[in-house]
Order: C-alpha cells, then structure tokens, then sequence
C-alpha cells in the first residue's frame, strides 16, 4: 500500500492545504496528515486539538485520510505509520529553499524516505495561514480561504481580543 505523510502545524488549516491533501489523496492509497503540535518556528494560535479537529471536519469527504498527531521527528512517524513519501505544498520558490532544506536533512536522517511536492493550485498560489490570520485579526472575511468551522472559530478569537 502506498502511504503519504502531509506534514503540517496547519494553524489553521486552509483551502489551500486542503487541495493538496485531496489532490494527494487521488495519487496515493492512503494519505495520514501529521499536525506538528510543537511548532518549532511559532507559537500556534489553535491549540493541537483544536487543529486536528479542523482537519478531521474539513477531510471527511475524502475516505483514504486520516490525522495524527506528530510529536517528535517527522521521519519517525512515517516509520510508524508505513509511509513510503513526505507530500508538502509549494506555492513560491521561497517555500522551495526551506523545503528543500527539510528534505535534505529527512534524507540523511532516512535515506530510503522520500519527498514529493505538489504545486499550489492557481487559485491558492497566495494563501497562507499567516496572511489568513493576519486578514481575521484586522477584520477581513476569510470566508473563502478556509473551512467554515475555521473562519467562525478565527472571528470568535479576535473578537474576544476587541472587547
């Protein structure tokens, strides 16, 4: 069988990461999306459980994916959970240079793990969690950048932060 792992802090999860996995979902057999719960480069604004709700909720439709959460390296979990490739997202060269950076050191920790890259859709060329959070901080409809759950969920947070 094969396996693809889609690792992510997805926070929060987008339509943009949502393509992906669907689109990755039609080229492998099973597709398991890894929330990284102790991100690294930010501090999340959703909790883990949080997070892997909205991914569960936005990937129902498609039969072949599951979530977990990822606590350590991402090569042991794709160990633990079979996969033969690390699917990830690009959208711009800027997302290329600290992919292929992740992919090199992947390489050396597990030789036989590959990495495979899918391109954003036009559509979702833009999109980014950062930029989606930045729009709902200052009021902007998200609407259309993520799932429904996610936009009432960023609008409760920051409207909390006004009063």
């Amino acid at each position: 069988m094969r396996t693809a792992l889609c690792p992510g802090t997805y926070d929060p999860v987008t339509v943009g990461h949502i393509d992906i996995i669907t689109r990755c979902a039609k080229n492998f057999e099973r597709v398991v999306v890894a929330v990284v719960n102790d991100a690294f480069r930010k501090q999340p604004l959703f909790s883990i459980d949080e997070r892997v709700a909205f991914l569960e909720e936005s990937t129902r439709h498609v039969p072949n994916v599951s979530v977990v959460v990822l606590n350590g390296l991402v090569v042991e979990l794709a160990r633990e959970v079979g996969a033969d490739a690390l699917v990830k997202g690009l959208r711009a060269v800027t997302d290329f240079e600290y992919e292929f950076q992740m992919a090199q050191l992947n390489k050396k920790l597990d030789p036989d793990l590959e990495t495979v890259y899918f391109m954003a859709s036009p559509a979702y060329s833009f999109l980014s969690s950062s930029g989606v959070k930045e729009i709902a901080k200052y009021g902007g409809c998200v609407d259309d950048l993520v799932p429904p759950m996610v936009a009432k969920r960023l609008s409760e947070i920051y409207q909390s932060l006004e009063a």
